[in-house]
């Protein structure tokens, strides 16, 4: 008999028999039974009614009913992993603890989401269940088969739910900096546009002699030769170099000196270079032109700054549809190295402090491949890199990555390798087994590596793992002749 029911849900008035017989027949895993049969189970069965919204069972409480759903629609939601639906019972199925099933506790809690009406069996039924019922057994096995797939395919989807969401963090990490960036700079550019709207009336009152405008003009001509020099200088030379001409500024009475001297500086201008210019400016000539040659270079720096961002998202933009292969047919000629190229480009946010080390082999020719498949693959085994040397405290620790391509015979191998914590001995012939992680609980479902395992055995290839602390090795050898493949 159930245990542990409240009350509430044992309906006060118990259903005649011969009406619970006529709902089994709805059962679709039961349909066929005689009405005999689906009478011994009426009997035996225990009735319970839920009003929308109370819980039959707890996540991790032991499972000990077999549930037939003769109305209504049950969920069992998975808190760990979030308010996840991970299992959906409707009217017609037969759920919970069935016979042969290893299933010892509810990996969710269950609760009614309409009003739903169930027959109940406890464990200690099924030997007599199995002997009144000699078909009983095939059906339970039919409906565990369906379970299995049911509940694997869904997990396999939150799965990708979650590197989806890695994905799209990652990108929206990646496209913040340089949109942000852009923005500031297009803002910037509005302003000295703005600057020179209102200061070229002040340019047209010098009355400047041609002299003074050509010479002008070579004196600014050679500031901006000297721009290549200055990018590779240290920042405390500029800082320097900045004081001492704010210093110079200061001493020929130019207002606003804080806005000029950063940008000479940067340039490369030094005081010499500014004492040229009372030989051919006055002091209010020079207060016009050196406002006017900061605000270009301004402006300018502004739009380099677009033009860097600008690329950065056209790069981001060109590696996304590299990774997913968008608008190519799902079989294609596929560069693996540029596969993986790709790949660390999507997961560049993560890669803060993380020394990469590409070994390539020349000439490495394209296989025939599912590519954004392939993708999959590489991000997992990048991924769980990443993971693993996150692990590592030790204060002169480099994480280092290591991905390599090479010809292996007639095989493509492909390695990624970290100088993690490595996978204790024990573990490693079960990491590659659906369900099953280290992680902690909410922070993955055991499929990455199942996943991958079962595109690379999908291209007819190996998936291997060598570790031991310090330097774990994923390998993945691909035949290179990959048409008998599909």
């Amino acid at each position: 008999m159930p245990v542990n029911l409240p009350p509430s849900v044992l309906p006060q008035t118990p259903t005649p028999p011969l009406e619970i017989a006529e709902a089994i027949e709805r059962i679709a895993p039961l349909q066929g039974l005689s009405l005999e049969e689906r009478s011994w189970l009426a009997k035996r069965g225990q009735e319970i009614r839920l009003k929308a919204g109370e819980t039959l069972f707890e996540e991790g409480q032991p499972a000990e009913q077999m549930i037939l759903i003769l109305k209504g629609e049950i969920h069992v939601r998975r808190h760990r992993t979030g308010p996840m639906a991970l299992f959906i019972g409707r009217a017609g199925q037969m759920t919970g603890l069935l016979p042969y099933s290893r299933m010892t506790s509810y990996g969710g809690q269950g609760f009614a989401v309409q009003d739903v009406w169930a027959l109940l069996f406890h464990r200690s039924l099924f030997p007599e269940i199995m002997q009144a019922i000699p078909s009983f057994g095939q059906r339970v096995v039919n409906t565990l088969l369906d379970r299995v797939r049911e509940v694997t395919r869904i997990e396999q989807q939150s799965e990708k739910l979650v590197a989806l969401g890695k994905l799209a963090g990652n990108l929206a990490h990646e496209l913040n900096n340089p949109s942000a960036a852009a923005q500031r700079a297009a803002s910037g550019i509005l302003g000295e546009l703005r600057h020179f709207a209102d200061s070229r009336y002040a340019l047209v009152s010098l009355c400047l002699s041609s002299e003074q405008v050509l010479a002008v003009q070579g004196w600014e001509r050679e500031a901006r030769t000297r721009i290549a020099d200055a990018r590779g200088e240290e920042h405390a030379q500029t800082a320097e170099r900045e004081d001492r001409i704010m210093r110079w500024l200061s001493e020929q009475r130019i207002s606003e000196g804080w806005k000029i001297a950063p940008e000479l500086a940067e340039l490369g201008v030094t005081v010499e270079d500014l004492q040229q210019l009372p030989g051919f400016l006055s002091r209010d000539a020079m207060q016009v032109v050196l406002d006017q040659f900061a605000a270009s270079l301004r402006a300018e720096h502004y739009a380099q700054a677009m033009l860097h961002s600008s690329e950065r998202i056209f790069d981001l933009i060109s590696a996304i549809q590299s990774y997913a292969y968008m608008d190519r047919a799902p079989i294609l000629e596929v560069h693996v190295a540029e596969g993986l190229d790709a790949t660390l480009r999507m997961l560049q946010s993560r890669m803060d402090g993380v020394r990469i080390e590409r070994n390539y082999a020349s000439e490495i020719p394209t296989i025939s491949a599912y590519g954004s498949e392939l993708n999959q693959v590489w991000t997992a085994l990048i991924e769980n890199a990443l993971e693993a040397m996150q692990q590592v405290k030790a204060a002169e620790y480099e994480p280092t990555l290591q991905l390599a391509c090479s010809i292996e015979g007639d095989m493509l191998l492909v390695e990624v390798l970290d100088n993690g914590p490595g996978i204790p001995a024990e573990l490693q012939d079960r990491i590659f087994e659906p369900f099953y992680t280290t992680k902690a609980p909410g922070h993955g479902l055991g499929l990455g590596l199942d996943n991958a395992m079962r595109i690379v055995r999908k291209h007819r290839g190996h998936l291997s793992v060598r570790s031991e602390p310090g330097s774990t090795s994923f390998r993945v050898r691909l035949p290179l002749n990959q048409l008998q493949a599909y």
